[in-house]
C-alpha cells in the first residue's frame, strides 16, 4: 500500500518514528513534509501538500503530523476526497479505519509518545473498512458514508 506522510516541524520527529515504523512493515511510503527538524514548515503547508498527493490518486493513505493534531487535520479536511480524523489513541485510530473510512490520520507530536503513534499508525493502516462487521452494520456503515459524500458534494462545488 502507497501511504502519504507529512509533518510540520512541530510534529517532525513523531513524523520520523511513525515513518521508519511503517517502512519497516513493508509500506511504500513518500514524505512531503518536514525533512529535517530544523525545516519551518508550517502545519497548513504540510497538510496541504499531503491533501494534494492525496487527491492525485498518488497514495491510498496518509498520515499527517503536528503539535495537536487539530490544525492538520483541519487543513486537509478541506479537500475533497480527503478524510481526515485527529486521533489520539490506538483505539480511535483503528475505529476511525474500520468504521468511518478515515483515509487520513492525524496526530499530535506534543500529544502521542513515539511509540503509541507508531501502534497506532500500524492499527489504522491495517484497518479494513467493515471488516467482520454483520451485515446490517456494514449497510448502516455504508449508507453512512454515502451521506458524506453527499454532503460533500453539496459542499464542495
Amino acid at each position: 500500500m502507497k501511504v502519504v506522510i507529512a509533518s510540520d516541524f512541530s510534529g517532525f520527529r513523531l513524523k520520523e518514528a511513525v515513518k521508519k515504523h511503517i517502512v519497516a512493515l513493508g509500506y511504500d511510503v513518500t514524505d512531503v513534509g518536514a525533512q529535517t527538524e530544523e525545516d519551518e514548515m508550517l502545519y497548513y503547508e504540510a497538510s496541504q501538500r499531503l491533501a494534494r498527493h492525496m487527491q492525485e490518486h498518488k497514495a491510498e493513505r496518509g498520515i499527517v503530523i503536528c503539535g495537536t493534531g487539530a490544525g492538520v487535520s483541519m487543513i486537509a479536511n478541506k479537500f475533497k476526497g480527503v478524510y481526515a480524523v485527529a486521533c489520539e489513541s490506538v483505539f480511535t485510530a483503528e475505529k476511525t479505519s474500520l468504521i468511518n473510512n478515515a483515509n487520513v490520520l492525524a496526530m499530535g507530536e506534543r500529544v502521542v509518545s513515539y511509540g503509541m503513534g507508531a501502534e497506532m499508525a500500524e492499527k489504522w493502516l491495517d484497518g479494513k473498512w467493515c471488516d467482520g462487521f454483520a451485515e446490517e452494520r456494514r449497510r448502516n456503515n455504508e449508507r453512512g458514508y454515502e451521506r458524506l459524500l453527499k454532503i460533500e458534494e453539496e459542499n464542495f462545488k
